[in-house]
C-alpha cells in the first residue's frame, strides 16, 4: 500500500543542520526547521544512501509558481494532499515540471535523430549521483533562513515534523519499502526565491527505478 498519509508543509525555514554522521546504521539526513502556525516542525530529508553501493541521487531545479499550482497559495501550515494529478501532490515521472524531459511524453523511445533535435531545444535533467555528503552539499545552497518553504512528504505520528522526504515509488520487490510504494507521493524540497519562482531539490536512491507502473512498483 502506498504511505498512510501524505502532503505539503508550508512555512518559513528558521535553520538547517546535518546528522552528526556515526557507525549505529543510523540513516543520514539534512534536518530542517520550519515555523508555521501550530509550532516549529522538523524536517528530515533523508539524503542517504540506504547502503547503496552507487550512493543516493538528486536534481536541483528552479521552477515558476504557476507548474505547482495549487500548493504555492495555500496558508502556511500542513496540507494533506490526495496522490492524483492536479491536486498539487508531485510525481517524479509524471509531473509534467519534474520528469527527465519536461513537457515531453513518447509511448515509446523515439530515434536517435529526435532525441538529438529535443536535447537541443528541450535539454533533459538528468540525476546527478553521488554520496550523501554530495547530496548534502547540493541542498543547503537553498536553505536560506528566512526563506518560504514547502516541504512535500509524510506527516510524523507524533510531534510536528515530516519524514520520507524523497521519491516514493520504486523500490524493488522483497525490500522493506515495498509497500510504500505510490504515484504521486513524492517528497521534495522547495524554497522561494525573491523573484517568486522556487529552487526545488529533488532526491531519491539508486536502488529506486526510473520508471514505475499505476502501482508505483518498478516496470
Amino acid at each position: 500500500m502506498p504511505l498512510d498519509s501524505y502532503g505539503v508543509l508550508s512555512g518559513t525555514l528558521h535553520r538547517h543542520f546535518r546528522d552528526t554522521p556515526d557507525t549505529q546504521g543510523h540513516w543520514f539526513h539534512v534536518n530542517l526547521e520550519v515555523d508555521a502556525p501550530a509550532g516549529r516542525y522538523r524536517c528530515a530529508v533523508d539524503v542517504d544512501s540506504k547502503q547503496s553501493t552507487t550512493g543516493v541521487q538528486w536534481k536541483v531545479l528552479t521552477l515558476a509558481a504557476s507548474v505547482l499550482d495549487p500548493v504555492p497559495s495555500l496558508d502556511p501550515g500542513y496540507h494533506e494532499l490526495s496522490t492524483s494529478s492536479g491536486s498539487g501532490a508531485l510525481d517524479y515521472q509524471r509531473h509534467p515540471a519534474l520528469r527527465h524531459r519536461p513537457g515531453c511524453a513518447f509511448p515509446v523511445r523515439p530515434p536517435a535523430w529526435l532525441r538529438d533535435l529535443m536535447d537541443r531545444l528541450n535539454p533533459p535533467r538528468p540525476w546527478i549521483s553521488g554520496s550523501n555528503l554530495d547530496a548534502a552539499r547540493a541542498l543547503e545552497p537553498i536553505l536560506l533562513p528566512g526563506r518560504e518553504i514547502m516541504v512535500f512528504g509524510e506527516p510524523f505520528d507524533h510531534g510536528l515534523g515530516m519524514h520520507n522526504i524523497h521519491q516514493n515509488q520504486g523500490d524493488p520487490y522483497g525490500s522493506q519499502w515495498w509497500d510504500d510504494n505510490g504515484t504521486w507521493q513524492d517528497g521534495a524540497t522547495l524554497t522561494r526565491r525573491p523573484d517568486g519562482r522556487y529552487d526545488v531539490f529533488l532526491n531519491r536512491f539508486s536502488s529506486q527505478a526510473e520508471h514505475t507502473g499505476p502501482d508505483g512498483h518498478p516496470v
